[in-house]
């Protein structure tokens, strides 16, 4: 559902402004450098903030000019950081707003259990099966979400055979070993034939994550985002694939 600007009408969806401002976190700098790419963050972003709450714009416009008139170098670093506390602030205002499907589905650097919550919020909606695809996969993915995976889910691992790592296939195996009621299969695609972080549910729901899920948000913000539109063509991409790999476990 689209959100109003006063005066202006209907905007853009609050899924728009979510993901907008999940981005802008992504994308701010680690200290302000004046310049045209950091005046063009600082637009966006106000730009965006406008469309969640009047009175955060106002703090934030009202940080960004302490930021620009003051030549200390403690008080613009303070500036700085209370634009982005603001940012943050209305990351979590347009949240609220989103659809629920969506929210929670942007994970702040270091936050590991968002990061867990969010990935076990998509993968608990399984009925049947599971298909995780990560060209860098570990033992990471059995040992931190394979519990999310409703036990009556079959659960399907594709990664790379030139990049996975050596931990996966004996973790995979003891999975097996442990848990024989819970099917579980890991194959090894050809080298070069992945490139994304995907998430198949029933064969017919798509999630594309930005990172690989050993790493998620660690060292960066992650975004896990629903593939509504090109659902059917990922899963017939990736099911093609699957057909193809060798089966390891």
């Amino acid at each position: 559902m689209p959100l109003t600007t006063p005066g202006l009408g209907p905007t853009i969806t609050a899924e728009q402004i979510y993901r907008g401002l999940g981005r802008i976190i992504e994308q701010a700098p680690e200290a302000p450098v004046y310049g045209p790419d950091f005046y063009k963050w600082c637009g966006q972003a106000n730009a965006l903030i406008r469309e969640v709450d009047l009175s955060v714009t106002a703090e934030f416009g009202n940080a960004l000019n302490r930021l620009t008139t003051t030549e200390v170098h403690s008080e613009r670093a303070l500036a700085f950081e209370r634009m982005m506390m603001l940012v943050h602030k209305a990351l979590g205002i347009a949240e609220l707003h989103a659809p629920p499907g969506v929210q929670g589905t942007f994970i702040p650097v270091g936050n590991a259990f968002d990061a867990y919550a969010a990935l076990a919020k998509v993968l608990g909606t399984a009925r049947s099966d599971v298909f995780l695809v990560d060209p860098y996969m570990d033992a990471t993915i059995l040992t931190d979400y394979a519990g999310s995976v409703p036990e009556s889910a079959r659960l399907r691992l594709l990664t790379a055979s030139d990049r996975v790592k050596p931990d996966l296939q004996p973790a995979a195996a003891r999975w097996k070993q442990q848990y024989p009621q819970r099917p579980l299969e890991l194959r090894l695609a050809q080298p070069k034939m992945l490139h994304d972080r995907v998430i198949l549910v029933d064969g017919s729901s798509a999630w594309t994550v930005t990172q690989s899920l050993k790493d998620l948000a660690k060292r960066s913000p992650a975004e896990i985002i629903r593939a509504d539109d090109t659902a059917a063509l990922k899963i017939e991409a990736y099911e093609s694939i699957w057909a193809a790999a060798v089966t390891v476990v």
